[in-house]
């Protein structure tokens, strides 16, 4: 009984809005609106003029100089499959994986310092030091110089797999900086 009459008067209150109308100011023309509240309304609606964010612009000066650096040492070694430290890849075992390897552990140095400590570029920063790690990896096992054990070998994989996915990873860890990631 008690929900009965408060539905009633929900349903009363609404009929009473839809046939007096309603509106947000009373009744009122917008000609009857002060100039402020006119101008305010105008302003809310049209697209904003301010200037690109300070953050905005950083991670779009990061993104530029990263993949000015990737794209170029990419197109000397080649990136995932196409990498000569791809797991697959005759040339794993060799100085051209070495070149890769530094290559890409130079380019991820350079997201390093042009981040600088920022906020908003979480992912960079741990791909650019994960790449740096597996760099450093690489080298330390020796893994361009033909090893011919097998537990050297095959601890070679990991860190080889990371580089020749590197300059993707470090693209995509760019690309995630331009949204505040």
């Amino acid at each position: 009984m008690k929900w009965q009459a408060l539905r009633a008067a929900a349903v009363l209150g609404m009929s009473g809005l839809l046939i007096t109308g309603c509106s947000d100011s009373g009744g009122a023309k917008p000609s009857d609106r002060p100039p402020a509240a006119t101008a305010s309304a105008a302003s809310s609606s049209a697209p904003s003029a301010e200037p690109v964010s300070v953050k905005a612009e950083a991670a779009e000066k990061v993104k530029l100089a990263v993949e000015k650096r990737i794209s170029a040492d990419e197109r000397k070694f080649g990136s995932g499959t196409n990498s000569p430290c791809s797991t697959s890849s005759p040339q794993l075992f060799t100085a051209q994986c070495k070149a890769a390897a530094d290559a890409t552990s130079d380019a991820a140095g350079l997201a390093l310092t042009e981040i600088d400590g920022r906020q908003g570029f979480a992912t960079l920063d741990s791909v650019a030091r994960k790449l740096q790690t597996a760099a450093r990896t690489y080298e330390t096992l020796g893994c361009a110089t033909g090893p011919t054990a097998a537990d050297t070998r095959t601890a070679c994989l990991e860190p080889a797999a990371v580089i020749a996915q590197g300059f993707t990873d470090l693209r995509g860890g760019a690309n995630a900086g331009l949204a505040g990631r």
